[in-house]
């Protein structure tokens, strides 16, 4: 399929402006620059409950411009107003559902079913590509088709969409994606070759959180990876967000994962780091706690110290 034009899409919501409401990737030629055609990519949202960002998710594929998409969206049986959006859209979507699931990497491994594309990506319900995003990918195939993945620039944005930081892939080898507190990698701006999921997929429907970091260490033993030198996606950074909210069981499954996949000596010297961190946490809590003007403090400093445990 062809995305869409701006004007062919649901008008935005009302206030709502800018990438990707408003504005739009310039639609691309049939054929790249050597008069290959485009190469299809197999987009998948799995979503649950994401109402308040889903739409811009969306709106964010098919803005694309690109020549060859395919979009599918599993839905976990949402209960919000997310299915009420997904078909506002669905007339450009290859395939969503709405039903019970076992997690995220169940319904990944559902959209991935229904692909027949050569570049593989999954963009959870509250993040969003970046404009030109599936051209730079598909560039990048074009050059090493050989890959089994091509990894960009991840933005970190707050729920206003305002910039925090990017994360950029520093070593994309598996020794060094294993090294996961050095060398963060943003899932969304991570794309996979077909032949890399089938190899090395489908996702371990027993990880419900770094789904993603086992995945890309699969990979990497495999296939090479390739740096695009691009931001190809923004991660909305909330207090609502997985891996946010459940920080402790997020690090569980990273120290997991590192273990199994021979790497204790990175889990060991992340768990010394977040201990020396709650060490230094506990003395600065004993040190406002013996100065009165700062006791009404406390109160604050043990909530937060709460939520990061």
């Amino acid at each position: 399929m062809r995305c869409p034009t701006l004007a062919e899409l649901p008008e935005p919501p009302r206030g709502k402006k800018g990438w990707p409401w408003t504005e739009e990737t310039p639609q691309l030629p049939d054929a790249m620059p050597d008069g290959r055609l485009w190469p299809r990519v197999s987009m998948v949202t799995p979503s649950y409950n994401q109402g308040r960002f889903i739409e811009e998710t969306i709106r964010s594929v098919l803005l694309q411009g690109y020549p060859n998409l395919e979009y599918i969206i599993i839905d976990g049986g949402s209960t919000d107003n997310s299915v009420e959006i997904i078909k506002r859209y669905e007339n450009w979507l290859k395939h969503w559902v709405s039903e019970p699931d076992r997690g995220q990497s169940h319904a990944v491994n559902k959209g991935y079913e229904k692909a027949s594309g050569e570049i593989y990506g999954w963009l959870n319900s509250d993040d969003y590509l970046l404009k030109d995003a599936l051209k730079n990918v598909a560039m990048a195939y074009n050059v090493h088709p050989d890959a089994g993945g091509w990894f960009g620039g991840c933005l970190q944005v707050n729920v206003d969409d305002k910039k925090l930081v990017v994360w950029w892939p520093k070593r994309l080898d598996a020794e060094g994606l294993a090294e996961w507190s050095k060398n963060t990698v943003g899932q969304p701006a991570c794309f996979f070759s077909a032949k890399a999921w089938q190899t090395c997929g489908p996702l371990d429907e027993t990880l419900h959180y770094g789904m993603d970091f086992d995945l890309w260490l699969n990979i990497a033993k495999v296939f090479p990876l390739q740096n695009v030198n691009d931001m190809l996606a923004a991660a909305h950074v909330h207090r609502d967000a997985k891996t946010r909210r459940d920080i402790g069981q997020s690090l569980a499954y990273q120290y997991l994962i590192q273990i199994r996949h021979g790497y204790e000596r990175f889990a060991i010297d992340d768990i010394n780091q977040q201990i020396n961190n709650y060490l230094k946490l506990t003395r600065k809590l004993d040190r406002i706690s013996r100065f009165p003007l700062l006791r009404p403090l406390m109160p604050i400093a043990r909530m937060v110290w709460k939520r990061l445990l």
